[in-house]
């Protein structure tokens, strides 16, 4: 089965951290949960992932982990926060990147390989899909993929998306703008 070829599904990709649960912003820059103590979903996320799934859309988490190739996070401790994700949340898959960049490897985001095996796995077209991201990998991966992208913009003190379908502030504004784009 090719990615291209023609599905009925869509899919809405994920970032986790800072999409789904809080980020830890230090210096101005966000960082994962340590541990799935640590774990905090944000304010109104179950309700607009319910959103999504009413509307029949496949909701899949793409998420880089890097700390487990640099030593500093366990790739237990990263499984646990995503069963507990997976208990709390309408999630259908959690695609998981432990590589680091200079791994080069093909499912770290920017690169699109985690939304490319999701849409395999799930047989989703990618051009109906939406990617929902807080930083320019998410967004970079999701064009680079050809889903349509939409930046959750926390001001973080690092490089920027340069491109993007929308800006909003929230999972909650980023879901009524994709069910407003898939109602007109």
């Amino acid at each position: 089965m090719g990615v291209d070829r023609e599905v009925s599904r869509r899919a809405v990709f994920l970032d986790r951290d800072g999409v789904l649960n809080a980020s830890v912003v230090r210096d101005g820059r966000p960082y994962p949960p340590a541990r799935v103590e640590d774990l905090e979903i944000l304010p109104g996320v179950p309700g607009a992932l319910d959103q999504l799934k009413r509307a029949g859309f496949v909701l899949l988490v793409v998420t880089n982990q890097p700390d487990v190739a640099r030593g500093t996070q366990s790739r237990e401790a990263v499984e646990a926060i995503h069963d507990r994700m997976r208990a709390e949340l309408p999630l259908d898959a959690i695609y998981s990147c432990y590589h680091d960049d200079r791994d080069r490897c093909a499912c770290r985001k920017p690169a699109p390989g985690m939304l490319l095996d999701g849409a395999r796995e799930w047989d989703v077209a990618l051009p109906a899909s939406f990617m929902v991201g807080d930083r320019w990998r998410d967004i970079e991966a999701g064009a680079a993929a050809r889903c349509r992208t939409v930046f959750i913009d926390y001001q973080y003190d690092e490089r920027q998306p340069r491109v993007f379908d929308v800006s909003v502030t929230s999972l909650a504004e980023a879901v009524a703008w994709i069910l407003g784009e898939i109602t007109t």
